[in-house]
């Protein structure tokens, strides 16, 4: 690769690691190829699709020209998998805050389990976590919250076009997702432990699929480095 080839445009797989924001990983790779190859100030790169701290996976991020596919890559279906706790819940919906309820689990059967997935199969309303980056009021909704201010958070159409489960040794249920744009994967955990009569958190997330691209083909950000530096 040469400095022209990220100029004009690349598509790169990165599998971001544990507690990494998506920003932390967009800006090493922007440090590092700007370092490699002295690239321009206004040199563009970003992601199509933000990952939170403590999900894994696939972060696709573009450089130079192909910035402009990041939209048409942003609206492609995406595929989780990962595993909601089952019998307890958090503000946050998955492990950034602690516990703050917790509800029997033992009216919890594997057939209950499968037969409450179909309930989220389709188009389904769904609910923002209030811990989320979505602005109201001119603020984000985890500055609400952390403020310790009630917010009200409309409900907005998703699709989950597959939900299977993949392993069932509760309190832990693993699961894989295929659903559209805008779907959080935490409100998900929290409504199917509602549709349980329990509660649930999500523990565990890793993207594995955006549309066609699949973190199978991705490469961690110390991966690149390497590939980088090779002589």
């Amino acid at each position: 690769m040469t400095a022209e080839d990220y100029l004009e445009g690349q598509i790169l797989l990165i599998d971001k690691p544990l507690t990494w924001s998506s920003f932390q990983a967009v800006n090493k790779l922007k440090y590092l190829l700007k370092r490699k190859y002295d690239l321009p100030k206004k040199f563009k790169i970003g992601h199509a699709g933000t990952l939170d701290p403590l999900a894994t996976g696939l972060l696709i991020v573009c450089t130079g020209k192909f910035t402009k596919r990041i939209t048409e890559i942003q609206g492609q279906a995406k595929e989780y998998t990962g595993t909601f706790t089952i019998g307890a819940t958090t503000p946050s919906y998955d492990m950034e805050t602690e516990v703050d309820a917790t509800f029997p689990t033992d009216h919890i059967t594997a057939e209950f389990i499968q037969e409450t997935t179909k309930q989220f199969l389709g188009e389904i309303d769904q609910k923002p976590p209030v811990f989320s980056a979505i602005k109201k009021d001119g603020k984000r909704l985890y500055e609400h919250a952390r403020a310790g201010e009630e917010v009200e958070i409309a409900s907005r159409k998703t699709t989950i076009h597959e939900f299977e489960i993949t392993r069932i040794a509760l309190p832990e249920i693993d699961f894989r997702v295929v659903c559209s744009k805008g779907t959080y994967i935490r409100s998900l955990a929290f409504d199917f432990g509602k549709a349980l009569h329990s509660g649930a958190y999500l523990s565990v997330l890793r993207r594995t699929k955006i549309g066609d691209y699949d973190v199978a083909n991705a490469i961690s950000p110390s991966g690149f480095e390497q590939l980088l530096n090779q002589p």
